[in-house]
């Protein structure tokens, strides 16, 4: 008995090759749609495409696709209206779905247009129908599974193997697209969460009378929320998810604002399940204060614990703060007495076997001992501490903004691409809205420029 077919679904089984592996700037070079019953294909589709730039050599050679074979090939919108007709009611197939979908997405979005379809991902069907596979590539599985494709990295030679992927896929499972969220105690419907985008951001539980239970961020909404309501490995996690009633959320554009935007409403909501859950990040941190006597003592302390000002930077662990202020104190020359390790009336264990020059017991001066100190706070301040990050936004024509000053954040918002120009600092300014400081931001923001070397951050001028 074939379910699928009965169901009428129609899967558009997609491939496509282009210049390079970010939709962003990359274009579309070849693109092959199979259109499939779920017993057999029923039409086809398959074209060469004029990406109207030039083929990077490495891309040639992958595909075999050069300039001259695409220079009299139609462009993109002489073949959109034949692929929004081919696959309209269909759910999008490809493997390693993400990558074909938002190359074609971005074609449409420059005609104007909003492509939009269900996708299925044989990449992830795979890995929970046939799980245990060294490799999920579509190379690896075609060989492992005995799929012939003799025109590899061609996109009708793909597809058409990603077509009897899918066919072997369907015998295991007839109906994949269908969210099983049986065992959820929740009024909960699968439409909501095949509405929730595969987009960066910010989403939210809410229980039967709309109170906020759970807030959490993610680079892709859809997979983290399937993610949660997948987990039954603890008690904690099955209630949560069987009170979850409705998903709301907010798209940020990239990963800096949705981990901003996360902390803020964490600490203004405090939702039932944050608050009960061990944080794995960012739950102690190193502080400092100056002493009645002068001296600069640094201190590590948990984060829900300490008041006053941001932290100078932040441990997953009090023992992990811990085992940093003792290298630190070696490092440095520091008294652990001072840094909090050490319990004595009089001078510290260090001082008695000469690592501690006495700043214990006051015969080293408050200047001296704090310069050393001072060059420890000092790394783990920011470079400038006047600038604005400039990031991705929540769609082609703004980009994201982050404003620091004074080395204080202000908060962040989002700007239109078309008026922009980096240099209108006024500009950018004035498309961030406030947000409070917490504990939380300014790790955040150290640890996201670290990671991400090549982000755009303009430099703020000094006032004079």
């Amino acid at each position: 008995m074939d379910i699928a077919g009965e169901q009428n679904i129609r899967y558009a089984v997609v491939d496509v090759e282009t210049t390079g592996t970010s939709y962003k700037n990359g274009k579309i070079t070849e693109i092959a749609i199979l259109i499939h019953d779920g017993i057999k294909i029923i039409e086809e589709f398959s074209t060469l495409i004029n990406p109207e730039q030039k083929i990077p050599y490495r891309i040639q050679q992958l595909t075999g696709i050069n300039d001259r074979m695409v220079e009299t090939a139609p462009k993109f919108f002489e073949v959109a209206k034949k692929i929004v007709e081919i696959t309209e009611d269909c759910v999008f197939v490809a493997h390693n779905a993400s990558f074909d979908y938002n190359f074609i997405r971005q074609e449409f979005k420059y005609l104007g247009y909003d492509f939009q379809l269900e996708k299925l991902c044989t990449v992830k069907l795979s890995r929970k129908l046939i799980p245990y596979k060294k490799s999920y590539s579509l190379g690896n599985l075609c060989q492992e599974l005995n799929i012939e494709n003799p025109q590899r990295h061609r996109a009708f030679g793909d597809a058409r193997a990603t077509v009897t992927l899918l066919e072997m896929l369907l015998h295991i499972d007839p109906n994949p697209t269908q969210i099983n969220l049986q065992g959820l105690n929740s009024k909960l419907k699968p439409e909501t969460i095949k509405s929730l985008p595969e987009e960066p951001g910010v989403y939210y539980f809410l229980d039967d009378d709309h109170r906020i239970i759970y807030i959490g961020k993610s680079k892709n909404i859809h997979s983290r929320v399937l993610s949660h309501l997948s987990n039954t490995t603890t008690k904690r996690a099955l209630e949560m998810k069987n009170r979850v009633a409705y998903i709301n959320f907010e798209l940020t554009g990239n990963e800096l604002i949705a981990l901003l935007l996360e902390s803020h409403e964490i600490h203004k909501h405090l939702p039932q399940y944050n608050r009960a859950q061990r944080r794995t990040m960012y739950n102690h941190g190193l502080f400092c204060t100056m002493d009645a006597d002068g001296y600069l003592r640094l201190k590590s302390c948990k984060l829900d614990d300490c008041e006053g000002d941001a932290p100078i930077t932040t441990f997953n662990s009090a023992m992990a703060a811990k085992n940093f202020l003792f290298q630190l104190c070696e490092d440095q020359n520091l008294c652990q007495k001072l840094c909090g390790l050490y319990t004595a009336k009089n001078s510290c264990f260090q001082y008695k076997i000469k690592e501690c020059n006495g700043a214990c017991i006051g015969t080293e001066s408050p200047e001296d001992y704090n310069a050393r100190v001072a060059t420890v706070i000092e790394r783990y301040e920011y470079k400038k501490p006047n600038f604005l990050i400039i990031d991705t936004g929540r769609n082609d024509d703004e980009c994201s903004v982050v404003w620091v000053e004074h080395g204080r954040y202000h908060g962040f918002g989002f700007a239109s691409q078309q008026e922009n120009s980096y240099n209108q600092i006024s500009y950018l300014k004035d498309a961030v809205k406030p947000y409070t400081e917490n504990k939380y931001v300014h790790s955040i923001i150290r640890s996201y420029l670290e990671k991400k070397k090549n982000i755009k951050v303009v430099e703020l001028p000094v006032e004079k």
